[in-house]
């Protein structure tokens, strides 16, 4: 589901910037990407995570896609004066990626999958388009964050089948992602790298 004002101001602001690139330069530390790698944001927004990523893994081409129209217009103004054939931004839902199988070296997510009504369907097609071996890599945040008594009438959640710790990270195995040491997590979410199995 789309993200409602609120949350758009948030995903737009310079500390959330801030946040990613930590979280980026996380990312990179637990399992560094080989350069030269195909990879996709799922919920783009603005494209600003789609820079980060491409400065920090070097990847040969990274794509962008996000529910939102209007996000997506963003990101490609965005990258409008940047080198051509690097990305490619499109309006997707994340439960149903338009990529053939084992195609994406790997795949990141910003607080994504929560949004999404069948967050397992999500997960099984972020593991769908990785190769055997890809990597994604992950912030995710449970209930007692979007949820609680200050946020749960600001912020626009589906209400249904939703994860905590627990769910999401058999949600992972269950697709035949593999979460790797040195995650972070907190009852309010998580943060790591799970990597697909070896056909």
């Amino acid at each position: 589901m789309k993200v409602n004002w609120p949350e758009r101001l948030w995903i737009n602001s310079p500390v959330r910037a801030w946040v990613q690139r930590r979280e980026i330069a996380f990312f990179e530390r637990m399992r560094p990407l080989p350069s030269g790698s195909f990879c996709l944001e799922i919920g783009c927004g603005s494209g600003k995570v789609v820079e980060l990523v491409q400065h920090t893994f070097h990847p040969r081409r990274v794509d962008g896609m996000d529910i939102d129209p209007l996000m997506i217009e963003l990101a490609k103004k965005r990258f409008r004066r940047k080198a051509q054939g690097q990305s490619f931004f499109f309006v997707a839902d994340a439960q149903h990626l338009p990529y053939p199988e084992a195609c994406m070296d790997a795949v990141f997510n910003f607080g994504i999958i929560h949004h999404l009504e069948d967050w397992e369907k999500g997960i099984g097609e972020v593991a769908r388009v990785l190769v055997g071996g890809g990597l994604f890599y992950f912030e995710e945040i449970y209930p007692p964050l979007y949820a609680n008594f200050l946020f749960r009438r600001l912020v626009a959640h589906p209400t249904d089948n939703r994860f905590y710790g627990e769910q999401f990270r058999a949600g992972l195995s269950a697709s035949g992602l593999r979460l790797m040491p040195g995650f972070k997590e907190s009852r309010f979410g998580i943060l790591g790298v799970a990597q697909k199995d070896s056909a």
